[in-house]
């Protein structure tokens, strides 16, 4: 998911510097959105590691 991120940070970037301002923005958007999302998840995923649950466990 951090590689998606990624990916649609570099694509907001390249089509910033090509002028295409609305495409930008969307992709900044997005992956602002799958990071804060991946943020998220890693952060319960380590809380429930902490906490030994047996989350990760299969």
């Amino acid at each position: 998911m951090l590689k998606w991120a990624l990916f649609f940070a570099v694509i907001a970037l390249v089509a910033g510097l090509f002028g295409f301002t609305g495409i930008a923005a969307s992709a900044a958007g997005i992956a602002k959105f799958l990071f804060v999302l991946f943020l998220v998840l890693f952060i319960v995923v380590v809380g429930l590691a902490l906490l030994g649950i047996g989350a990760i466990k299969k």
